[in-house]
């Protein structure tokens, strides 16, 4: 496994997280468009470089509206798993929260799986 091939697989896991995070925190979402918005995030991040997969799912019950109807995203309510890819070398990354803060961690970094028909 090269070693330079490894440390960008996990510095792309980790920037694609620590941007989706300051990049969502704060978007309007009430319980009926979480579902919508949770598709939004992930078709937005696998536009980027190195992503081979991502799920987003974010927690319904901490959605409870103000006022106007909507809830703003908050941290705690983001569940996501992330692979990137480089080179044959996949990181599997995750944002979820641990105790009462959202924390983000990689999961596992290995050589990837080849795909016999490419």
């Amino acid at each position: 496994m090269d070693r330079r091939d490894r440390e960008l697989a996990v510095f792309e896991a980790g920037i694609k997280l620590g941007a989706l995070y300051h990049q969502w925190v704060g978007t309007p979402v009430s319980r009926s468009t979480a579902a919508s918005l949770e598709t939004a995030i992930e078709q937005s991040v696998l536009l980027q470089p190195y992503v081979d997969d991502i799920s987003v799912h974010l927690d319904r019950s901490l959605m409870s509206p103000n006022p106007f109807g909507y809830s703003e995203l908050a941290g705690m309510m983001f569940e996501v798993e992330i692979t990137t890819l480089v080179n044959g070398i996949a990181c599997k990354a995750r944002l979820r929260p641990e105790g009462d803060y959202p924390m983000m961690k990689v999961v596992s970094v290995h050589e990837a799986p080849c795909d016999p028909l490419n």
